[in-house]
């Protein structure tokens, strides 16, 4: 059992790439996830690209106006989603990943709209998620008070890929607590 008041030494950095934004309709075509510590040192880090029949990902992404912005990205994971790992592979290397480095501690999920993230978890791989804390660190959040309070702004890469997306989080949360320090705020 994973004591929840436990206070967390490290964070899930997690992003998934899917063919929408909603868990019931949507699949998941792609996962990366970083752990670090709180000084932002890699511990640890998966990446997949997870096997979805073409026909489901071409039908949702038709589906996603936004994918029309991506056409390089969306003929990449339609190409690479027929032999990537079958999902239920995916979900049990995260679950080793996160008993590995995390053991009895709570894994902390973190990262950009993590909550969608989540939900995706929740839906497709929910024996991951049992090994998840309740909290996550939401790097949005950050993003909505330190535009709104401070003016800051943090421009990164739209490049929808996992692993990257993660890197960019990571270093979005990074800028912000530096601007603290040097802010003094």
């Amino acid at each position: 059992m994973i004591d929840k008041k436990a206070t967390p030494t490290k964070l899930l950095w997690v992003d998934l790439e899917m063919t929408g934004l909603d868990p019931h309709q949507d699949v998941i075509l792609e996962v990366a996830a970083e752990i670090t510590d709180f000084n932002f040192k890699t511990l640890g880090s998966y990446e997949a690209i997870v096997q979805q029949p073409k026909d489901i990902v071409v039908y949702r992404m038709q589906k996603n106006i936004w994918w029309k912005d991506y056409p390089a990205n969306r003929d990449e994971f339609v190409r690479k989603t027929e032999s990537g790992k079958p999902s239920m592979q995916v979900e049990q290397e995260l679950i080793e990943l996160v008993k590995e480095h995390f053991g009895d501690e709570p894994a902390v999920l973190a990262g950009n709209s993590i909550h969608n993230d989540r939900n995706f978890i929740k839906q497709w791989w929910p024996e991951l998620d049992l090994k998840l804390h309740y909290r996550m660190l939401d790097v949005s959040a950050w993003k909505v008070f330190m535009q709104a309070k401070y003016d800051v702004q943090f421009e990164k890469k739209e490049v929808h890929r996992a692993f990257d997306d993660i890197q960019a989080s990571i270093a979005e949360f990074q800028h912000y607590l530096e601007w603290f320090k040097e802010n003094g705020s």
